[in-house]
């Protein structure tokens, strides 16, 4: 059944690898793109799948010489051959086996991440600013470029609000599930008396949207230039170069004042405003299948948390798949991994005993 599966996959690398190069295919930009995607993914699987004949094959050696050979060392050799390609066979089939999942078609995209303090005041900004820092180290520990989109200080430190877009492969796959209400409970570094505060902050991932993917018709987007500030509304500069577009169909209002070129904060602010524009529609479209659907919360309120940051006890809790981690400073320098991972496993494992595979 696996091997039908595989040389269904390689049939179909096959023909995107044969048709790829058609003169007609490459002048539209939107399949090619599309193919080149697909492709990209495909070879993962094409490999994958070689290397699980190939252990097939390697049983079958080890069978024909157990069944066939006199000489003991011979017969030794088969045995340890026997054993180590049934390993390979049992840990390939199991890893393509998720491979072949359907995969969400906007996990290979980029993301733009928002974050905002919710409850808790200076704390929940001040929290805000760690998780910018979390996700910030995550991203380049793998390499990922980050690029900063829009900030608003917090008073004490960290940030009300902070918009960045994070740049790499299969950006959105790994991080879509870190949306969501983030809980932390510790002694805040304005208290005096050493209570412990609960704060929270909300985390939002957005596939970015490019420009196949939602149409934006500037004749309904009002553009607003001003000038860039600081915290506490201090302008930082006498300039214009501040961008704030708002999509007048629905009210979706996206701005950036990061760079000191007009044009370039106009860029920034359009790909933030189509990302958010795509998520409307991706919305839509999954309102219809609620066990796929990925949330986005969108309020601080505490009682929608996700996962909860607890400074006395050093633990780390996600509240989906009851996961506790003992390791809160590791955690907030960016080692995200080992929750996202998690995350990952108990998703896959799901979707495949819905497919009867376990």
């Amino acid at each position: 059944m696996l091997l039908e599966k595989i040389d269904i996959i390689d049939k179909r690398y096959n023909e995107i690898y044969q048709t790829i190069g058609n003169p007609d295919i490459i002048a539209d930009q939107k399949k090619y793109i599309q193919l080149n995607k697909e492709l990209k993914e495909l070879s993962k699987l094409v490999e994958k799948g070689k290397l699980y004949k190939d252990a097939i094959e390697q049983k079958k050696e080890a069978e024909k010489y157990l069944n066939t050979s006199d000489d003991q060392d011979m017969i030794d050799m088969a045995k340890e051959q026997l054993d180590a390609s049934k390993d390979s066979i049992n840990i390939l089939g199991e890893e393509i086996k998720i491979m072949l999942i359907p995969k969400d078609p906007d996990d290979s995209k980029n993301v733009v991440i928002e974050i905002r303090a919710g409850t808790g005041g200076d704390e929940a900004s001040i929290f805000a600013g760690d998780l910018y820092r979390m996700y910030t180290k995550f991203a380049q520990d793998r390499k990922w470029k980050i690029i900063v989109v829009d900030t608003s200080e917090g008073t004490a430190g960290g940030f009300k609000e902070v918009i960045f877009e994070i740049i790499g492969d299969d950006v959105y796959g790994v991080l879509k599930y870190e949306s969501g209400v983030h809980r932390v409970q510790r002694v805040p570094q304005t208290e005096t008396q050493g209570r412990v505060h609960t704060s929270a902050a909300t985390v939002m991932v957005l596939p970015e949207a490019e420009e196949f993917d939602v149409e934006v018709n500037m004749s309904e987007v009002r553009v607003d230039y001003f000038c860039s500030s600081g915290p506490g509304g201090q302008s930082v500069n006498t300039t214009y170069s501040a961008v704030r577009l708002t999509h007048e169909p629905t009210g979706v209002v996206a701005q950036c004042q990061d760079q000191k070129s007009q044009h370039k904060n106009k860029e920034k602010a359009m790909r933030v405003l189509r990302s958010r524009l795509y998520e409307i529609e991706l919305n839509k479209r999954m309102e219809s299948d609620s066990q796929k659907r990925n949330e986005l919360v969108k309020s601080g309120d505490r009682s929608a948390k996700i996962r909860t940051y607890n400074y006395p006890q050093g633990r780390v809790t996600d509240h989906r798949i009851g996961l506790t981690l003992y390791d809160l400073p590791k955690i907030l320098d960016g080692d995200v991994s080992k929750l996202i991972d998690e995350i990952q496993l108990f998703i896959n494992t799901e979707r495949l005993k819905e497919a009867g595979e376990v």
